[in-house]
């Protein structure tokens, strides 16, 4: 179905044909006609395919038709990141390029003057607000912003907002709106939790399901299975010659993103590393960078697994498994944008085979096990039942070592070498050392002295976590516990 066949102004299908947009996704066609009508709607599709303009055109057509005279509040979309605020700010620019319609980007992480910027535009009444759920919240508690006017609300990225904790804060925002309004609700999946706020905030909803939960069919998935020390190698090879298309290669730690970054700058790769570490201004600077091509190769945490719309980002590499396998979906859901094909390739050490196999099965699909480049040596059996359910989830061994002994503490092995007169479950004493015991139970004098040590050690214990606080005694009154913060 085309846009045109929509009973959209004109203004905004001027705004589509300079876009270049003609046909509609599956998501666009089932959901605009409704929103279109004042129906509230779950919207629930997977990643790329459309769903910001899903609710951005028929938002636009509304405003468009009512005007804003009285210069409030007329609409809030709230999203779980800055990265995603500023993406459908930019998809509103685009799309309202002939339309007299105001937006103000909500968001923390800025200076003061980004706070006075936000303020004002509210104050002056802006059209739309993306926003962010805890900036929301500190403007709507210190800066006096007014959202009884707001007659559409639009959550996105609903499953990842409850994922970071931020139910009570939408439940807060919507508290100071009028109950009489159009909502709109948009996640990647659909939990119990999702359902249930859905019944809280929605007012007999529309429901539209797109292939939920399933990668896009235009992505070719492959896998290398390979030992870590390989996974170097392997990219090695992979950019040995250079190409035209962007790179994301996840890993699921901060900390190895900036190790790896580092490393393929070495090698002379044109990288830059994107993390949470990174100020407001130092992210901005790197997605432009990445956007604009001036870095091919960005190498980055799941800060940017959802919501980030970049063009020609050919192929995405997961460094290593990630640990959820919606994550997995949401990752590779960065390349194959639209109408466009790409490649998601994924490295799977030994302990990861299990996590792996899961996501196979969660996508109900057999990844292709690719050949390693002979300049790597080769790799381990695929055999993942080998490594299904050891570990709590990551496909490890448990601390507790494997009933051989590795694994274990140095305070384990030490506690052992310390004798069995020290503890207080040490076994009975053998028959030869009862017999040679002198007449009425006294003890010898060198396990006397050994029961007096192991006391002295046990009171100085114990006077060490009453010093640090721990279990042994409670902090003073108005002084934090050192152990729980």
């Amino acid at each position: 179905m085309r846009f045109d066949e929509l009973d959209l102004e004109d203004e905004i299908l001027d705004g589509l044909e300079d876009m270049n947009f003609h046909e509609m996704t599956p998501v666009q066609e089932q959901t605009i006609p409704v929103i279109l009508e004042g129906r509230d709607i779950i919207g629930c599709a997977q990643t790329g395919t459309g769903k910001t303009a899903a609710y951005t055109l028929p938002l636009l057509n509304k405003l468009l038709l009512e005007g804003n005279p009285d210069n409030v509040v007329k609409s809030l979309i709230i999203v779980p990141t800055r990265e995603l605020a500023q993406q459908i700010d930019q998809q509103f620019q685009g799309f309202s390029y002939y339309l007299p319609v105001s937006t103000t980007v909500v968001y923390g992480g800025g200076d003061g003057k980004g706070w006075d910027v936000q303020k004002r535009g509210m104050l002056m009444g802006s059209d739309v607000v993306i926003a962010t759920p805890g900036r929301m919240i500190a403007h709507l508690q210190n800066s006096g912003v007014d959202l009884s006017h707001v007659e559409y609300l639009i959550l996105d990225e609903a499953d990842r907002m409850l994922d970071m904790g931020f139910s009570d804060d939408i439940m807060k925002i919507v508290s100071y709106m009028p109950r009489e309004r159009q909502t709109i609700l948009f996640s990647a999946t659909l939990p119990p939790k999702i359902r249930e706020l859905a019944k809280t905030i929605l007012r007999n909803p529309v429901e539209v399901s797109i292939a939920i939960s399933k990668p896009n069919e235009a992505i070719d998935q492959s896998a290398y299975i390979c030992y870590e020390s390989q996974k170097l190698g392997i990219i090695r090879e992979l950019f040995a010659e250079p190409t035209d298309s962007k790179t994301i290669i996840f890993s699921s730690s901060k900390m190895k993103v900036k190790e790896l970054a580092h490393t393929l700058k070495r090698m002379k790769l044109n990288v830059a590393a994107m993390h949470s570490d990174l100020e407001q201004a130092q992210r901005e600077e790197v997605m432009l960078a990445f956007k604009n091509n001036k870095v091919n190769i960005l190498v980055a945490t799941d800060i940017v697994a959802r919501g980030i719309d970049i063009e020609d980002i050919g192929l995405v590499i997961n460094y290593d498994v990630p640990h959820d396998p919606e994550d997995y979906i949401h990752r590779i859901g960065r390349t194959a944008r639209a109408a466009a094909t790409g490649s998601a390739i994924t490295f799977v050490c030994e302990e990861e085979q299990g996590k792996f196999h899961t996501i196979e099965k969660f996508i109900e699909r057999e990844i292709r096990k690719a050949d390693l480049p002979e300049s790597v040596g080769e790799g381990p059996k695929y055999n993942p039942e080998a490594f299904s359910g050891r570990g709590k989830g990551r496909g490890g061994r448990s601390k507790g070592g494997d009933g051989r002994g590795h694994g274990r503490g140095r305070r384990d092995r030490l506690r052992d070498n310390r004798g069995r007169s020290s503890s207080s479950t040490a076994p009975a004493p053998s028959p030869s050392a009862a017999e040679t015991a002198p007449a009425g139970g006294a003890v010898p004098a060198a396990a006397d002295a050994a029961n007096a040590e192991a006391k002295r050690r046990r009171r100085h214990r114990g006077g060490r976590r009453h010093r640090r606080g721990g279990n042994g005694a409670a902090a003073p009154a108005g002084e934090p516990n050192k152990a729980s913060e």
